[in-house]
């Protein structure tokens, strides 16, 4: 089995050294290097080249945003997590803008952040839920003018509960329970609002939001 590398960025070497000891009993992930700071973060990773880097965003030298947006510049197919005290909307829209796939607070338990991990490595984007609401709202309450409104518009309001649902991570099956509909009616529902906005699955809903102007930081 081929496993997952990871690179932790934390200026505090007790919570990387949590980090480990959580990270270490999952058989998929290999944790192959640590730094303390942004630059060491930059020129590790460049060495390194791991699959995921899990990123603070408070760093003595300078921010993990600005550290991410290098990171993608860079390395454009690695993957960032966001794992960070900060819960307001500022950090979590301007991380999402520089590039990262997941975001992650540091209250939230570990299987969310062992999550966060794997959808990330997949190529999907992973949002707590909490956060994940913002996202929906603005992306269906600040639609721009024409073709993007007219497209949000277009959704029917089965399509935008099953919308909102996606974009917190959701399962088919879930969202099915959730709304006492089959598991296929849910299917139906998704291709047909992703159609409408022309997308194909939950990290291009996230980026088209981004994209389009549709979350303002």
């Amino acid at each position: 089995m081929t496993k997952i590398k990871l690179f932790l960025v934390d200026d505090h070497a007790v919570v990387r050294t949590g980090l480990r000891m959580l990270l270490e009993n999952e058989t998929d992930l290999d944790i192959v290097g640590e730094a303390g700071d942004g630059r060491q973060a930059l020129e590790m990773v460049a060495q390194l080249l791991p699959d995921v880097v899990i990123m603070d965003i408070t760093l003595p030298d300078m921010s993990g945003i600005e550290v991410t947006r290098q990171l993608k510049q860079t390395h454009p197919n690695m993957a960032v997590v966001a794992l960070t005290i900060h819960e307001d909307q500022q950090y979590f829209f301007e991380m999402l803008q520089v590039g990262a796939s997941a975001y992650v607070p540091k209250r939230a338990a570990p299987d969310e952040l062992i999550a966060a991990i794997r959808a990330a490595h997949r190529g999907d984007v992973y949002i707590y839920p909490s956060l994940a609401r913002l996202l929906v709202n603005d992306f269906l309450t600040r639609a721009g003018e024409g073709e993007e409104e007219a497209a949000v518009s277009s959704l029917t309001q089965r399509e935008q509960e099953v919308l909102s649902r996606l974009a917190e991570g959701k399962t088919n099956d879930e969202i099915a329970s959730e709304l006492v509909i089959s598991p296929y009616t849910v299917a139906r529902h998704r291709e047909n609002l992703m159609g409408k906005l022309g997308l194909h699955n939950r990290s291009e809903l996230v980026k088209y939001a981004i994209r389009k102007g549709l979350i303002k930081p």
